[in-house]
């Protein structure tokens, strides 16, 4: 005889599962939002102009103080007229940043693995970098310009045609707060141009010191050869 389910009891199992889940999963959830955005290329080569669209996806991971950030493109950009071998392409990106933080962060992919055929989209795959934020804040990361390192030289240089979104927004938060101040070395300035007291008798007093000490030298010199004995002038004889 077969049991039927007990409905009620696997709807109160699931609930229980999802409500241990819930709190933990969205704790380790790292802050950030990334979407594929569709970037449209328009791209430098060596065989005249091309233009490409591509889905550009963008995450990061906390590393420490330091996000490992990877890009990943879903479709090729530019072809090239001869096949590449194995091994001789490498492509490079720039990733802008925006919103609490300005410049860029370059991320770099890994040499071809296999030949790319002839008069064939060149597939880009995945690059990686890593971001060192400045400050707590959000900061956002847009497709720059995307470079095709082949047969030792830039073959394709690709620059956005549009401005496109960001494909990652990213909350920067748990920063380490600046550190204790280093201690002055030993005979720098501090503050106000006062030289660090170390103890024992002050440099200027000691300086001050020397200086009455020669003046006094001096001085004595000076008497002691005012007050020489003169020589004594031979008498004359009494007649």
């Amino acid at each position: 005889m077969s049991k039927k389910p007990n409905r009620r009891r696997t709807a109160v199992v699931l609930t229980a599962a999802v409500a241990a889940w819930g709190p933990a999963g969205l704790a380790a959830a790292p802050a950030a939002r990334a979407d594929v955005v569709d970037v449209s290329y328009a791209c430098r080569t060596k065989i005249g102009d091309r233009s490409a669209v591509s889905p550009v996806d963008v995450t990061a991971e906390r590393k420490g103080d330091s996000y490992a950030l990877t890009m990943t493109f879903d479709k090729g950009v530019s072809d090239s007229p001869v096949e590449l071998p194995k091994g001789v392409m490498t492509p490079r990106a720039d990733l802008v940043l925006g919103g609490d933080d300005t410049g860029t962060v370059r991320v770099k992919g890994t040499p071809n693995a296999a030949a790319v055929p002839a008069f064939t989209p060149i597939r880009i795959g995945t690059l990686t970098g890593t971001y060192t934020p400045k400050r707590e804040g959000t900061v956002t990361f847009t497709a720059g310009v995307l470079t095709v390192h082949a047969l030792g030289m830039d073959a394709a240089v690709c620059t956005p045609g549009k401005k496109p979104a960001p494909s990652l927004s990213l909350t920067v938060t748990g920063l380490p707060g600046p550190g204790p101040a280093p201690a002055p070395e030993p005979g720098a300035a501090l503050p106000g141009g006062e030289l660090p007291r170390t103890g024992g008798t002050p440099v200027l007093t000691a300086l001050g010191t020397l200086g009455g000490t020669v003046l006094l030298g001096g001085a004595g010199g000076l008497l002691w050869l005012t007050r020489r004995p003169r020589p004594a002038r031979p008498r004359p004889a009494r007649s």
